[in-house]
């Protein structure tokens, strides 16, 4: 398909004209004018371009791309060797940051709460309806060491855990990736646990004198899923070949 159309589609699904960002969403470099071949990804690595290279895809989909606000604008060292990988081999990068997080079915929120039984989602600032943060209850209540296994194993990665409830947990914060400030919210919304991907020092003590169970399961391993999810979608729908690569980091 065109890749004008698909970008239309995308940028449409996700609403993005609609949400203030740290970066441009939707083309970020152009490529081929035509799409069938796509490799996902969480971020725009020099590996997961290479990857793209190696099985000749006309584009990369990612939720981390590039050209984030006050970073350089100088195209040198990385920045020139993605850059120059990409347009060499007429690879187009089609990127969503903050879209991706926030959309209901395909995003990273979306998909998190899915893989660990999080149901009756709602915006953490309910009067935001593109809330980063997010608040729901468990299907089925646990402790929150219960909860951190549970993300262990959903996750495949061992998350920090800080216990500051104490007792079971019901009503749940969440948001992926870099979203340990959200956890005052948290607080104040009453939530018995939050869980992101990061943890800042000074949120072990905010979870420990406050009373909130406190989960970072991983940057990454926390924003795997709306990337494949929009793959996924997009493969259905437009009879397209998307790969969903896993460049590992243990961050």
């Amino acid at each position: 398909m065109l890749t004008t159309e698909l970008v239309t589609y995308l940028d449409q699904t996700l609403q993005s004209n609609q949400i203030r960002d740290f970066c441009p969403n939707g083309l970020q470099v152009q490529g081929k004018p035509n799409i069938q071949s796509i490799v996902a990804g969480v971020t725009a690595s020099q590996a997961l371009v290479d990857e793209a290279i190696a099985r000749n895809a006309d584009a990369v989909l990612v939720h981390h791309g590039y050209f984030w606000k006050n970073e350089p604008a100088a195209v040198v060292g990385m920045k020139y060797n993605r850059l120059k990988a990409l347009l060499t081999h007429d690879i187009n990068l089609i990127a969503y940051h903050l879209p991706l997080d926030v959309h209901a079915e395909h995003g990273n929120n979306a998909q998190l709460a899915k893989r660990l039984g999080i149901v009756d989602a709602e915006g953490l600032d309910p009067n935001d309806p593109f809330s980063v943060a997010m608040q729901g209850r468990l299907a089925q209540p646990v402790t929150g060491a219960q909860l951190a296994e549970r993300i262990a194993q959903s996750l495949n990665r061992t998350p920090v855990f800080v216990e500051g409830h104490g007792g079971v947990v019901q009503k749940v914060g969440w948001c992926t990736g870099g979203g340990q400030s959200y956890i005052d919210q948290a607080v104040a919304a009453g939530c018995d646990a939050f869980i992101t991907g990061e943890a800042s020092e000074q949120t072990v003590h905010v979870a420990r004198e406050m009373g909130i169970d406190f989960i970072a399961a991983g940057h990454h391993a926390t924003e795997r899923y709306g990337a494949l999810a929009l793959g996924r979608h997009i493969a259905e729908k437009f009879d397209l070949n998307v790969e969903f690569v896993d460049i590992d980091n243990p961050v």
